[in-house]
């Protein structure tokens, strides 16, 4: 079962975007959602009127939609998950996902994030695979996590995965902070490359690597324009392969380098969308 929120846990809307690809490019089928009712504050996640043929209208609630993934010549299938961060009752949340899981016969759960980083858009995108379970680290090739602060529902998920018993890895990119507001392909195509090795698929993600090297284009121009926006965009290029960021005199904020951003991609592409909604 392969799980992406969004929210809190999706930043530029990468872990979202991947999961929407992967379900595209394996033509996966609707074949249940969790209720939203309990789960979701309405005021926050509002429904939304859809017309109908004539003069119908009918509400579209937020939910979780769980889909049916056939893979080709792969030893299982894929259980795909995909919803907003729910608001209330994350135990029961989680619980009603495991049991699902243990229903089907998942053998194991991965959750696909994105998180807000130091880091340039122009170098490749940095992936970083935990697990809780030691054999699973050993085994699939990744890291034990020791993070410690604030979690989501992934963080949730995992814990309900380890307590019911189920294996379960999480797949993390780290995305540009100074182009948050702007979808990511670029960190969206990473996470896919990294699950098609983790679970044993083949993905065509043609589209999204199209959409990628239209996203990088776009933000090299947005950072040329700006003298100031390349030498803080330069002085993460030069720590990408440092321990630490050497002084290099006084640099404007992130927060202001993202507000120039944001406005120079409105101005070229509308809304900030540089990637033609890069899977949104």
């Amino acid at each position: 079962m392969v799980c992406a929120f969004k929210g809190w846990n999706d930043a530029a809307d990468a872990a979202s975007s991947a999961l929407e690809c992967v379900g595209r490019a394996l033509g996966a089928r609707r074949f249940a959602t969790i209720d939203p009712e309990e789960f979701y504050d309405f005021q926050s996640a509002r429904p939304r009127i859809r017309m109908l043929a004539g003069l119908e209208r009918e509400i579209v609630w937020p939910e979780v939609e769980i889909y049916e993934a056939r893979v080709p010549r792969a030893p299982r299938d894929l259980v795909l998950l995909a919803g907003v961060e729910p608001a209330y009752r994350w135990r029961t949340f989680t619980r009603v996902i495991t049991e699902l899981a243990e229903a089907l016969g998942v053998q194991l759960m991965v959750t696909l994030g994105a998180l807000l980083a130091d880091v340039p858009h122009s170098r490749p995108v940095s992936i970083t695979g935990l697990a809780s379970d030691p054999a699973l680290v050993a085994r699939l090739n990744l890291s034990q996590s020791r993070y410690e602060g604030p979690t989501g529902i992934v963080g949730v998920l995992h814990d309900a995965c380890q307590e019911s018993g189920l294996p379960s890895a999480s797949l993390w990119a780290a995305v540009p902070h100074y182009v948050a507001a702007t979808p990511n392909p670029k960190a969206a195509l990473a996470l896919v490359r990294r699950l098609e090795g983790l679970v044993g698929v083949a993905v065509d993600a043609s589209k999204l690597e199209s959409d990628a090297l239209n996203y990088e284009r776009q933000v090299n121009l947005a950072v040329q324009s700006d003298p100031e926006v390349q030498a803080f965009v330069e002085r993460l290029e030069q720590a990408a392969g440092e321990e630490q960021l050497e002084d290099a005199g006084p640099l404007p904020s992130g927060e202001a380098i993202a507000r120039e951003l944001q406005r120079f991609l409105r101005q070229r592409g509308g809304d900030g969308d540089v990637a033609g909604g890069g899977g949104r």
